[in-house]
């Protein structure tokens, strides 16, 4: 069995997890099956990453500055609709979604690739912050994720991480201003842009008859207004739309899903708190990071020919902490750099990353690598199934995540019933697997029976609430999912 990655190896994979879970999330709305969708992710992802490492190679000549370019998030989702765009061109376009199709062959479409001034503003505003900023506005709008994640992820203080959040929107605001005044736009839209501006500045401004009739017919005006009307809840639209075009608002509503699912929205008792309060916020941040090795995979299975490496910079990048970062609302912001890397740690306190799974689409079928077992206890003699009339205290499901030829990853979350203190889940192979990283616990193994104990962050389940860990292990010959699963010596029942 190869060497298991290194803390910052996996902090390097994670970054690249995170990237090709967006990547795949918006492939798959673009192709017509999930084949094509692991396709068109794959050469996405290849193209985004070399386009990103070219922007990030040297600064352009006579300025001293690198060129500006997205964040890499909507910078590979953008790759997903150029390399859609080249399967159109070259006669492979029954691989995607017929309503793309028609419109990729439209005047929309040309929009994202015509004059850099007549393209989306969303677009224009975005590329034009600086990279820091430009991943804040993007993670808290676009993926949904609670604010006090964001901060820990990009360094900032979960304690001003929304008073910076709001300079940022007022920032792109200002961007996409500018860049509106300074599109192309006839005599009548001309005449309403300093109106425009002004009723889009305070919730409590009245919209005129006349610009409401305007904007109901006016694309690019009704764009604008989009992106300059902080209030309202349409700014997430306006981005997402005007960034990845086709599909950018079922995009969203995927991504929000997504992130619900990973960070417990909805379940019991998840109302009693504010959303992204930092308790359960880093709780559930944590029991997110169940894929944390999953690029390390992805990356030499799907064979992408990348390394895992940051998209370029240079060792100062690498080393930049929340302190090194420049004003938020520099009113003159040098061209964005490459994003920093965050420090690898095992304490909890740390960046978390995430490593999710998309949603599937109504219809598509499961996905045949999930197993869930009916689970017993670890003694022979003393294991008892959960009987048909008794309601068992824990449920669990066993997430087969990637598999190669020596070795895969896989989580496992159990429900629990009852509120615990502390956990410990136990399971048996079949095959002679033999688990050696574990991360969300520490693990001891006895032959083919596996012991999984919380670790000090994440000891406390309330009832009805989930834990969550996950492994690398190695296998050879056969990999059946495992069986037998305990909490806290209570056998557990198949998930679902």
């Amino acid at each position: 069995m190869p060497d298991l990655p290194t803390p910052q190896d996996a902090t390097e994979a994670a970054l690249f997890s995170e990237c090709w879970d967006a990547v795949l999330a918006y492939a798959d709305l673009c192709t017509s099956g999930s084949t094509a969708a692991a396709q068109l992710g794959r050469e996405a992802f290849a193209h985004g990453i070399r386009e990103a490492r070219a922007a990030d190679a040297g600064p352009v000549r006579g300025t001293g500055r690198r060129p500006a370019r997205l964040p890499r998030i909507p910078l590979l989702l953008t790759s997903v609709r150029t390399t859609a765009a080249a399967w159109e061109e070259e006669g492979q376009g029954h691989k995607l979604d017929p309503d793309l199709r028609l419109w990729l062959n439209s005047d929309k479409a040309a929009r994202y690739t015509g004059p850099p001034l007549q393209r989306p503003l969303a677009l224009r505003g975005l590329r034009d912050l600086q990279q820091p900023d430009a991943e804040l506005l993007w993670f808290a709008e676009v993926e949904a994720l609670p604010l006090p994640l964001v901060a820990r992820r990009l360094g900032l203080d979960p304690a001003g991480a929304a008073e910076e959040l709001q300079q940022v929107r007022t920032l792109f605001r200002d961007r996409c201003h500018r860049n509106h005044l300074d599109t192309p736009m006839d005599a009548q839209c001309r005449s309403y842009a300093r109106l425009l501006d002004a009723v889009t500045r305070s919730s409590a401004a009245e919209t005129p008859g006349d610009l409401s009739r305007h904007l109901a017919t006016c694309v690019q005006c009704a764009e604008a207004a989009a992106c300059l009307r902080l209030h309202g809840g349409a700014l997430p639209g306006a981005l997402a739309g005007g960034v990845i075009g086709w599909g950018g608002l079922a995009y969203l509503e995927r991504r929000r899903r997504a992130a619900e699912v990973r960070l417990g929205a909805g379940r019991p008792g998840s109302g009693d708190k504010a959303a992204g309060e930092p308790d359960e916020g880093e709780q559930k941040a944590r029991v997110a990071r169940n894929g944390l090795l999953v690029a390390a995979v992805l990356v030499s299975v799907l064979a992408l020919g990348v390394s895992l490496m940051p998209f370029g910079g240079t060792d100062d990048d690498l080393g930049a902490s929340g302190a090194d970062r420049q004003p938020v609302a520099d009113p003159a912001p040098p061209l964005p750099s490459a994003p920093s890397l965050p420090p690898a740690t095992s304490k909890p306190s740390g960046r978390t990353t995430q490593g999710t799974k998309q949603p599937e689409k109504p219809g598509k079928p499961e996905d045949k690598n999930r197993h869930t077992e009916p689970q017993g206890t670890s003694s022979p003699t003393e294991r008892t199934e959960p009987g048909k009339s008794e309601d068992p205290v824990c449920r669990v499901e066993y997430d087969l995540v990637n598999q190669w030829p020596d070795g895969f990853q896989a989580t496992v979350t159990v429900t629990s019933t009852e509120s615990l203190d502390s956990w410990r889940v136990a399971w048996s192979f079949r095959d002679g697997q033999r688990v050696g990283q574990m991360w969300d616990g520490s693990v001891s193994q006895d032959g083919s029976r596996v012991t999984a104990t919380a670790a000090d962050y994440n000891k406390s389940v309330p009832a009805g609430g989930d834990l969550a860990f996950g492994f690398l292990a190695s296998w050879r010959g056969k990999n059946s999912p495992p069986h037998d699963f305990e909490l806290n010596g209570h056998a557990c029942a198949k998930s679902g």
